[in-house]
């Protein structure tokens, strides 16, 4: 595995992290779930992305991996979903990080991030206040956001945060000029979506679905790499510049431990990754970053 600095911060994670949306199922087995979540660590995927909405992902967390807490890397998010407290208030910033501590079992978390917030509710300076308070009394060592577009360049601008987390990969390419200025900055990145949701999956478009936006670009781009798919895709995100780790989320173990065999293989080749950056930029018709 490939270990990263943080940004500035005062520690390393895995190249390639894991995205925790997809154990929350209630349905899943819940011995199933424990065996998943240690094996991925043991295959050292050191970095595990979670959030207050993904359901059962931040107790199960707790349930199975706070017995080896300095073993990984742990990022949550919120601002919402607090009962009996206002979304996106500095309440709901301290009894949410309250909340996610006890469910997850732990004293601290590494990460925690506003979690796709607009940019009038990130700009509140008192729910900004509230983060760096949390940060003061030790529950967090980087405060991070969680977003696109221009929220995630005025986060950027801000001074505030620690890191931030974006989509990476090759039909969403609008963050990465931003990502080279928060490396410049000393900010962690976290690359979401590095598989583009893997639209070359669907013969026809997938109406409804989180991959048809990157089906149709994929279309519009009408380029094909030398190599696999998932090969080229992930490689493209884990290695653009700037980027700390790229979450993948999975319930299969063996597409983790193949994603970790990709990733062994390093960067693309600097001539296709400019070429990929080219496709995009030539056919972009005000793509956005998507939430």
């Amino acid at each position: 595995m490939v270990f990263r600095d943080f940004g500035n911060a005062d520690f390393k994670v895995s190249a390639l992290g894991f995205g925790a949306g997809h154990i929350g199922w209630d349905k899943l087995d819940e011995n199933f779930v424990g065996s998943l979540l240690n094996e991925v660590v043991n295959a050292g995927i050191t970095l595990i992305d979670t959030a207050r909405g993904y359901d059962l992902s931040e107790e199960r967390i707790g349930r199975h991996l706070s017995w080896r807490r300095k073993d990984f890397i742990l990022s949550s998010k919120g601002g919402y979903g607090v009962e009996g407290v206002k979304d996106w208030t500095p309440e709901n910033i301290h009894r949410g990080m309250d909340r996610a501590l006890h469910t997850m079992r732990t004293d601290y978390l590494d990460i925690f991030h506003l979690h796709s917030c607009p940019l009038g509710t990130l700009q509140d300076e008192k729910l900004l206040k509230a983060l760096q308070e949390v940060k003061l009394q030790g529950k967090v060592r980087a405060i991070a956001y969680s977003g696109e577009n221009e929220a995630l360049q005025w986060a950027l601008d801000s001074g505030v945060f620690d890191s931030v987390q974006c989509s990476v990969n090759p039909f969403d390419q609008r963050s990465i000029p931003w990502i080279a200025q928060a490396q410049q900055k000393g900010m962690g990145v976290i690359a979401k979506r590095p598989l583009g949701n893997v639209p070359w999956t669907y013969e026809e478009r997938p109406s409804g679905q989180y991959a048809e936006e990157y089906w149709l670009r994929m279309k519009a781009m009408d380029f094909t790499p030398p190599l696999a798919w998932e090969e080229f895709t992930l490689r493209f995100s884990v290695f653009t510049p700037g980027v700390s780790s790229a979450i993948v989320g999975s319930r299969n173990l063996e597409n983790i431990r193949r994603n970790i065999e990709i990733v062994q293989q390093g960067p693309l080749p600097e001539d296709l990754y400019q070429q990929a950056r080219a496709v995009f930029q030539a056919h972009d018709e005000d793509w956005i970053g998507q939430v």
